[in-house]
């Protein structure tokens, strides 16, 4: 006798969605760039959930950071570390700047989420990081916008030293010991207490007191410097130096060497200075500043 069986029909199984994220990211926090970025995060939240084909991973986004350097963008890092823990396979992204300016960076990214499976695609430049012309396409691009990130740098810098030539801009150290930065007043305001310690120091040093013994007393003291830290020898030499005591404020003491690393040297007279006289009180006077001038 014949058996007969029932073949029942195969369900075709359903393929795995891949689980997909967005970064987006602004260099500066203002009104305008926040508005671009909730924006962004709303368009991209929208794509992810709208594609049957895809699981939401989220949104990271960092603000107000600048490109040049991964370390400091805390989302981006966190989106890293989701990827380490295998939450995402896809990331979308507006561009390659909004990505990353510094062209080492990048590759170096790309490459280690290649080598985890997970595909990166720039929206603006339609590049996926896993096609064949990829990495080919995004260092050409990548050297690009690293260009173009030293050209505005340059750009800025040119700005910032036609001001310093008329006085028009403020200071980079809002506090320093004895004197806090006035936005609305454009200048240093004495705070009386930490002006009492300056005078000391000052004293000292024309006594004949070394910086470490200086920075001993005033530790001993009970006195800080305006982060909360005891005084060390070099603290110590840097503030008895600073015009700023004496009522005046100098100019490009420092220039940032290279906009992508954030290095900043020394001006040792490569660009020039400006130097502003009576831009606030005093905290020293002309004379006890001259003498320390002359031991310098």
């Amino acid at each position: 006798m014949k058996k007969i069986s029932r073949i029942e029909p195969a369900v075709p199984a359903l393929p795995k969605r891949k689980k997909a994220a967005a970064y987006a990211r602004v260099s500066r926090d203002t009104e305008r760039l926040m508005n671009s970025v909730s924006a962004q995060i709303s368009y991209y939240s929208s794509l992810i959930q709208g594609n049957p084909e895809w699981e939401y991973a989220g949104v990271y986004a960092d603000c107000g950071i600048s490109g040049t350097d991964i370390s400091k963008r805390d989302e981006f890092i966190r989106m890293l570390a989701d990827c380490e823990a295998g939450k995402i396979d896809i990331i979308l992204c507006k561009s390659i700047s909004r990505f990353a300016r510094n062209t080492i960076d990048l590759l170096e990214t790309v490459r280690h989420l290649k080598e985890l499976g997970i595909e990166v695609r720039f929206e603006k430049e339609h590049i996926n990081s896993l096609s064949e012309d990829g990495e080919l396409m995004l260092s050409l691009l990548a050297s690009f916008a690293q260009e173009e990130s030293r050209s505005i740098s340059e750009n800025c810098k040119w700005g910032i030293r036609k001001r310093f030539q008329f006085g028009e801009i403020g200071v980079a150290n809002k506090r320093l010991l004895g004197y806090r930065y006035d936005e609305e007043q454009e200048k240093y305001i004495i705070i009386p207490e930490e002006a009492e310690a300056v005078r000391w120091m000052f004293q000292m040093y024309i006594d004949g007191v070394s910086f470490r013994c200086i920075a001993e007393s005033m530790n001993k003291a009970g006195i800080r410097s305006v982060l909360g830290n005891e005084f060390q020898e070099g603290s110590v030499r840097q503030l008895i130096f600073n015009e700023v005591y004496a009522g005046d404020i100098r100019r490009q003491k420092c220039d940032m060497a290279d906009p992508i690393t954030k290095t900043k040297v020394k001006n040792n007279g490569e660009l020039p200075q400006y130097y502003m006289a009576d831009c606030h009180e005093a905290i020293i006077d002309r004379e006890i500043y001259a003498k320390v001038q002359a031991f310098y």
